[in-house]
């Protein structure tokens, strides 16, 4: 499916029939968003009988995301019956990047997608090359690129940075000579309502992740830097040790979480005994 952008130029915004790729990497975070697209890809599919070719890959964080998120991404993968690969950081976890330094992440330095998700993911791209690959002969010159499709839940809803992604387009980053990699969004358009509508009867209904249980309107990172107060705080409250963790890290190396907004200044509001009741939600 294709429709005319602002410029007059025809965009993708759907990839086509799955049988043309050889791979379909859904990413998953264990959050809303990529459980609503893990049901609308596996069923596509399913309908189109490429499940074999269906990949789950979540980009593992270790201490700094939520407590058996790995555990429930692997859960909702498992309800439709796929291949299930975590993938992380070899040289530590983002806080101790972090320490090592001496500064946060922050809008204009994300490297805590940059190296910890996306560097992460391609690895797995290239095993899944490989994989492709590997019944021609490691340097064979007659088999095509790899054709892979790199599924990601980011919705435009989210935030004006994410409203002006494309729903599809090339990967370049990720393409080289031995794969050619399409990046789709395929829930780019929804609202959270239809993101919320499609869970309550997919298939892995039963494995929400229990942080939207405590307040929190998205799951990443415990501590986001995009976060606001509140949901800090919230956070905090259910991960004191980390929380903890944080407030050393800042202090050791003089930098703050946020420019308005300290881990010390989180962590006095949660000893405190504050309980936000709402939590609004953030851009990302």
């Amino acid at each position: 499916m294709s429709l005319p952008n602002l410029f007059g130029e025809v965009i993708a915004t759907d990839p086509g029939y799955l049988t043309q790729y050889d791979w379909i990497v859904i990413n998953s975070s264990g959050g809303k968003d990529s459980q609503a697209m893990l049901d609308l890809v596996c069923e596509r599919a399913k309908a189109e009988n490429v499940m074999s070719r269906v990949v789950v890959v979540h980009a593992d964080l270790g201490r700094v995301e939520w407590q058996g998120t790995r555990e429930i991404a692997q859960s909702q993968a498992e309800c439709y019956g796929v291949p299930f690969v975590a993938v992380w950081r070899k040289q530590g976890d983002l806080l101790n990047q972090i320490e090592s330094r001496g500064k946060f992440p922050d809008a204009a330095r994300r490297y805590c997608t940059s190296d910890h998700k996306r560097a992460q993911v391609h690895r797995l791209l290239t095993r899944l090359t490989d994989k492709f690959r590997a019944p021609y002969g490691p340097y064979s010159l007659k088999v095509r690129p790899c054709r892979i499709l790199n599924c990601l839940g980011m919705r435009a809803e989210e935030s004006p940075r994410r409203s002006k992604m494309k729903q599809m387009e090339p990967d370049t980053a990720a393409s080289n000579g031995r794969r050619e990699v399409t990046r789709w969004l395929p829930i780019h358009d929804w609202k959270e309502t239809q993101v919320w509508e499609c869970i309550r009867s997919c298939r892995s209904k039963e494995h929400i992740h229990y942080a939207y249980a405590l307040g929190m309107p998205r799951v990443s990172c415990c501590f986001c830097i995009f976060a606001p107060r509140e949901a800090l705080i919230i956070a905090g409250r259910h991960n004191p040790e980390l929380l903890a963790e944080y407030v050393r890290v800042e202090e050791k190396i003089g930098h703050k979480f946020r420019q308005n907004l300290t881990m010390a200044q989180v962590k006095a509001a949660v000893d405190a005994g504050e309980n936000p009741q709402e939590v609004p939600t953030w851009a990302m």
